[in-house]
């Protein structure tokens, strides 16, 4: 009976240790994880990116990757990492595009906007809290076609030639705007910024899940001069793994994710 206990005990023993050294494990080989993937990254990235305390940051990023789940999953995922070198297919539209409409709670300036429906649920969050502090959104940009930024980047050139237009317009099929999850405000130009919607808006974005996409002094990364203007919606866990992890830039934070899914 004795030698049958003591049987026991080692047993369960063998069974708690075991799944432990396994998880122990895999933290240790996602720890690692961490620096090969920076190390894929530009050296600017790498210079910028500072993760000290990677328990915490893989905490952050389990709970930023499972968060993404809780969004529509017949559509490109909410960190789709869309740029000069990433991009969509011709054919791509979102399902179930929302249109806006004219309401109460933000302007639009044209009748041919929309976003997908988490976007648009979003943006109407923004625009109410925009309204309590007696602000109305003016919504100028939103979904583009691969047809339509294709005539957009076309006039761009045609007005200031195509180096000037690489800095300031998407090619087709490498636009945010195709995602149907990207937004621009205002009045699309500098002065955006120095408005009393443009600061409400860089004040308070990032707690309805929108995020600044070209910031200034990184065109090197993003690939574009910045745009005070221009949103694009991530949700808020995501805003908030950006600005501790990322120095706030979208582009290191999308550029991170999409090569971890990778390795």
């Amino acid at each position: 009976m004795k030698k049958n206990s003591m049987l026991m005990g080692m047993l369960l023993g063998v069974l708690f240790v075991v799944p432990l050294c396994a998880a122990d494990a895999g933290r240790s080989s996602d720890a690692q994880k961490i620096d090969a993937v920076i190390a894929k990254m530009s050296p600017r990235a790498q210079a910028e990116i500072r993760i000290s305390d990677k328990e915490t940051f893989l905490k952050d990023l389990y709970f930023v990757l499972a968060e993404e789940k809780k969004y529509r999953s017949d559509d490109l995922n909410l960190y789709y990492l869309i740029d000069k070198q990433h991009t969509v297919s011709s054919t791509y539209e979102p399902k179930d595009l929302q249109p806006l409409v004219k309401n109460d709670v933000y302007a639009i300036n044209r009748n041919d906007l929309s976003l997908r429906p988490d976007a648009a649920k979003a943006l109407e969050q923004l625009g109410r809290a925009a309204l309590k502090d007696g602000i109305r959104i003016l919504v100028s940009s939103s979904y583009r076609s691969y047809a339509y930024q294709d005539r957009l980047f076309k006039y761009w050139v045609s007005v200031d030639g195509l180096e000037e237009a690489e800095r300031e317009s998407a090619r087709p099929g490498t636009s945010q705007h195709q995602l149907g999850t990207a937004v621009d405000f205002g009045s699309i130009t500098d002065d955006f910024a120095e408005t009393k919607m443009g600061k409400w808006v860089y004040s308070h974005a990032a707690e309805y899940g929108w995020s600044l996409s070209f910031p200034k002094e990184y065109e090197d990364i993003t690939g574009y001069r910045w745009e005070c203007w221009h949103f694009r919606f991530i949700g808020v866990p995501a805003c908030r793994f950006q600005e501790r992890w990322f120095r706030n830039v979208q582009q290191y934070m999308l550029e991170f994710i999409d090569l971890w899914k990778q390795m």
